[in-house]
């Protein structure tokens, strides 16, 4: 029987831990449940002494964010598969089996998610990854189920197996030999659109990532940044460039940038119209770190399209997100086509 760690990383999450970790034991079958926290402030570590202390811990000394937080903690885990489980994730009954059995089926499958709906709002799709993740032809994300900041309601049009692009961070099922292989979570994103660019690695190289939704979990979302976040816009604008940097070929990089930097300029003016100067302002300020760390990055990218084995994997859309969304009105994942 392969061997299976759920590690749930946690910073400040206390009452989340309260709350839902105890269905995440009871619900998890024999995998081993992992919490590794993040130098947390509030209780959370004398919660996890008092109330469940047969769990396993991984205390870290300081807040490594999400990716080095991760690549720290499973250096501590021994395990055939890895999930890496956010605390706001609610699970459900028998919701590991779906996805290890379909695993064991198919060894060129390197990782998965489940289902993912909102918590809040329960028969809808939750926008951090849905039913499985893709990308278009600019490197903006998007899902199955979620089409920028729009939700599609859970009918059962998403409950076949299907090849997606990248799997949810929220709560990612990866074979750990594949996880070190890549080279893990990039520590320099600290947060958001790691797993994109690890996904985007493992895609490249012909490994194949699959959303299995006979598992189904329910996750709240911005626990820890909330959407309103200047550092989260930051996050989110510079680890795209980022990730688009390291992973996309030359023959779409040199015209996709100069591009990217003129909707970027027209979002943060969006945001200046909303009166969210803040975020705008940092929106900005991550083109800035972008061109200042890009050299850093150079021989991961060059590394990166060594071992590609595919430029047109399969989860890249060939059109832009955008122009399907504002000018055709295509706000469903069906209407946009391939």
């Amino acid at each position: 029987m392969p061997v299976v760690a759920v590690v749930i990383l946690n910073f400040n999450g206390e009452q989340l831990l309260a709350d839902l970790l105890p269905k995440v034991i009871a619900f998890s079958d024999s995998a081993e449940v992992v919490v590794a926290d993040n130098a947390s402030t509030d209780g959370s570590i004398e919660l996890l002494r008092r109330r469940f202390p047969t769990i396993k811990r991984v205390e870290l000394d300081k807040n490594y964010g999400f990716a080095e937080g991760y690549n720290r903690a499973l250096r501590e885990v021994e395990a055939d598969y890895f999930v890496l489980l956010n605390s706001d994730v609610e699970v459900t009954e028998n919701w590991l089996r779906p996805l290890l059995t379909y695993m064991e089926a198919h060894p060129e499958t390197a990782a998965c998610q489940p289902k993912l709906r909102s918590y809040a709002q329960r028969e809808y799709f939750e926008y951090a990854g849905a039913c499985g993740g893709f990308i278009d032809s600019l490197g903006y994300p998007f899902c199955r189920g979620r089409i920028l900041n729009t939700l599609e309601k859970d009918e059962g049009q998403f409950d076949s197996v299907a090849e997606i692009f990248w799997a949810t961070g929220a709560c990612l099922f990866i074979r750990s030999a594949d996880f070190w292989a890549a080279g893990g979570l990039d520590a320099r994103f600290f947060a958001h659109m790691e797993e994109i660019d690890l996904c985007w690695r493992l895609k490249s190289r012909g490994k194949s990532i699959v959303c299995v939704p006979q598992s189904v979990v329910y996750h709240i979302g911005a626990k820890t940044l909330s959407a309103e976040s200047p550092f989260k816009t930051f996050l989110n604008f510079r680890n795209n460039l980022l990730m688009i940097y390291k992973n996309m070929p030359l023959k779409r990089l040199w015209w996709v940038l100069p591009v990217r930097c003129l909707l970027d300029i027209m979002a943060a003016l969006h945001l200046l119209a909303q009166r969210r100067p803040n975020n705008a302002a940092n929106v900005l300020k991550a083109w800035v770190q972008f061109l200042k760390q890009k050299r850093n990055f150079r021989p991961e990218r060059a590394e990166n399209l060594a071992l590609t084995t595919t430029q047109t994997p399969v989860g890249l859309l060939r059109k832009s997100i955008l122009v399907e969304y504002y000018f055709k009105a295509h706000k469903t994942f069906a209407s946009i086509g391939s």
